[in-house]
């Protein structure tokens, strides 16, 4: 096979995307899923439809615009993909607004969690939202009516809005017949009713319901024909220049308000909607109608992403864990001695996040500390972490961050947190110019006994300690020498000029992470052809590259039994005859996002095993800075083999398996149910 596979051996990523969604949708059809958890998966699906729609999309309307011959890897133009996409779309969205409106609203009204039609108000709950509106609503609505003195108001992507058909003429005898209002973000998008007034335990009325009853009051003297609520998603990918960038934190301040106001690429529309309003909303955006999603339901149906933390129904939701603490650090809080004693490996969200706050916070504190370096790509806006690093900077420790500021929809508090740090006196560097900074690491130098002694903590996932509680990962505190060395190397990279250099066990892109998963691959086919034992497993979110699936493929027609677990996207496809029928790929999704990279080697028997910040992604690859790491420590290589591989390849429970057209289907069980999440939560939490 050549380094490329051949396009029928690849899947389409826009619809691998797309199929991760209705896995992602099928957590809320599932009904052993517990009933608040079904309508936040709800949400979430909302959530990446979204993201998908901004950025995916995008770059398809994109790409049609500028090249619309140009094919990708799998032989489709742009045009191919977004037909296919549309249609797969459309249904997806359509099967999730039945799944709302049929199971889970009416699921959650048998227990007392009411969503209030306007249609079957009391006259006691009418009275008390026409209240609402007159104090808390009206004030702040800003009717629009369109003529050539008020054009269409340029709309807020992902914003809630309404467009309202009139009749008669106002109080200057105008008569244009349509109008704009557009809720303000401030506002919420569900209102909870006083238990008295709702006639139930938890009775909520969404906005929309609220400002479609009153509209009229906005439109004094004006008879209201229609009011239909809209929503407009926009491409909110930032365009920022290479070649032109002087300072990238100024040309991002400038490039983010824009991300409000890009190319529309996708309406939302109630399914109420007239034609006339339909065709005239579609040309404001100057979108198809393939670009029109009607939906029964509210247009915002991520913004009731809230509602299960505002109900307190502790039986509707997943169980509370506590988690737990490895047991070296259980007898010593002094994390620099129990560093010292031998690696600790973190395996969370099973286990806590806490000592990797609290290894930044004793370095922050403790006087034999000279220096710190850390790596930031998501943080979050309230982060304890960060507030360490701002203190440790503030007695002047040698702080060095470097601060990712082009993170997907983190720009903004990443940009805030780098001016803390420099208003501290710490050095912030924005990576470099090109390549994301994706690593997840942090250095501690300390002075002991005369000499100097670097400690480390190296990750999968972000220094996030809310996504620690909802992501698996794995973390390693460790003070080994030469993985230490190798990690100063790559912040010496990135804060100074120079070349790559070599590492004694850090993989590294763009440089030497994807020759050597390349290189460990054929090894193991090598093997194969043999007649020797040959295994590979692999574990991540995302298989997209094309030469590391060349390798998979010549690996698996040389016999190497290979099993992928990828959560999203996978452009291989498994089970061809002659050509991938030695690889396995299943897909888990459960409570908790499915997040760590974990990468196995059966290399005659040594198990070679290597954690990554990375997704085997061109961009991962090429254009990411990254680290790939391997686990040193026998005891440790064991517990990630136990925690990290065999119970994801062992699951019939949360477990898809992948078909060779891309599909996915439920792995059928055989035997007793288990699943990876439960056994890992079981295994590691604390126990009360």
């Amino acid at each position: 096979m050549s380094h490329i596979p051949p396009s029928e051996y690849l899947i389409n990523r826009e619809l691998g995307i797309l199929e991760f969604n209705r896995r992602v949708l099928a957590q809320a059809e599932d009904e052993t899923t517990p009933l608040l958890e079904r309508l936040r998966f709800l949400c979430i699906t909302s959530s990446n439809m979204d993201e998908f729609f901004e950025i995916r999309v995008a770059g398809l309307k994109e790409q049609m615009r500028l090249s619309p011959q140009h094919t990708g890897i799998d032989g489709l133009t742009a045009r191919q993909v977004y037909k296919e996409v549309a249609k797969v779309a459309h249904a997806l969205v359509a099967r999730q607004y039945q799944l709302l409106n049929d199971e889970v609203l009416p699921a959650l009204a048998q227990e007392g969690i009411r969503f209030h039609r306007r249609t079957h108000w009391t006259p006691e709950q009418a009275d008390w939202i026409r209240e609402f509106f007159f104090n808390d609503l009206m004030p702040v609505l800003t009717p629009i009516g369109l003529d050539p003195a008020h054009p269409f108001p340029n709309v807020l992507n992902k914003s809630l809005n309404f467009a309202v058909e009139l009749a008669g003429k106002d109080a200057f005898g105008r008569s244009s017949g349509k109008a704009v209002v557009q809720a303000p973000r401030s506002l919420p998008r569900v209102i909870q009713l006083p238990k008295e007034i709702a006639g139930c335990e938890h009775g909520f009325v969404f906005l929309s319901s609220i400002i479609h009853a009153h509209v009229g009051e906005l439109f004094a003297g004006m008879q209201v024909q229609g009011c239909y609520q809209f929503r407009v998603t926009r491409n909110s990918d930032l365009f920022i220049d290479d070649e032109e960038n002087k300072n990238l934190r100024e040309q991002l301040q400038g490039e983010l308000p824009h991300r409000h106001f890009g190319d529309a690429v996708r309406l939302e529309v109630a399914d109420n909607c007239s034609e006339d309003m339909k065709a005239f909303l579609l040309q404001q955006f100057h979108l198809t109608r393939d670009d029109l999603y009607q939906v029964r339901g509210p247009v915002n149906l991520v913004r009731l992403m809230n509602v299960p933390d505002r109900v307190e129904r502790p039986d509707l939701k997943f169980a509370p864990f506590t988690p737990g603490l490895p047991p070296q650090l259980a007898q010593q809080e002094d994390l620099f001695k129990a560093i010292s004693a031998g690696d600790i490996l973190l395996h969370h969200p099973f286990q806590t996040f806490q000592p990797v706050i609290d290894f930044i916070r004793q370095a922050a504190e403790d006087p034999n500390v000279l220096a710190i370096r850390q790596t930031v790509y998501r943080t979050g806006t309230d982060s304890e972490l960060m507030r360490h690093l701002i203190k440790a900077a503030q007695r002047g420790k040698e702080v060095t961050v470097v601060v990712e500021l082009l993170a997907r929809f983190d720009e903004e508090a990443n940009i805030n947190w780098a001016e803390k740090l420099e208003a501290a006196g710490a050095h912030v560097i924005y990576g470099v110019v090109g390549h994301k900074t994706h690593a997840k690491m942090a250095l501690v130098v300390r002075r002991e006994e005369g000499r100097l002694k670097r400690y480390a903590h190296l990750g999968t996932g972000n220094y996030h300690a809310r996504t620690a509680r909802l992501y698996t990962d794995f973390g390693l505190l460790t003070c080994q020498p030469e993985l230490c060395q190798d990690m100063n190397d790559v912040f010496q990279q990135i804060t100074g000029l120079g070349d790559a250099g070599e590492h004694t066990y850090l993989w590294q892109s763009p440089f030497t992470l994807h020759p050597n998963i390349v290189k460990a691959i054929r090894h193991e086919t090598e093997r194969a052809k043999n007649g020797e034992k040959a295994v590979i497993v692999a574990k991540m979110n995302a298989l997209l590259e094309p030469k590391v699936i060349a390798a998979l493929y010549e690996a698996s027609q040389a016999g190497v039994q290979i099993d992928l677990v990828v959560r999203a996207v996978c452009a291989l496809r498994p089970g061809i005859p002659g050509v991938s029928e030695n690889i396995r790929v299943l897909s888990i999704l459960g409570r908790f996002l499915e997040h760590h990279r974990v990468f196995y080697f059966w290399n005659g028997g040594a198990e070679d095993i290597y954690l990554a910040s990375a997704d085997w992604m061109d961009r991962n690859f090429f254009r990411r800075i990254e680290t790939c790491f391997p686990v040193l420590d026998p005891k440790l290589k064991k517990r990630v083999i136990n925690e990290g591989i065999k119970p994801y390849l062992k699951d019939n429970t949360k477990a898809w398996e992948m078909q060779p057209d891309g599909s996915y289907k439920k792995r059928a069980r055989r035997g007793r149910a288990f699943e990876a999440q439960a056994f890992l939560l079981n295994l590691l939490t604390a126990k009360s």
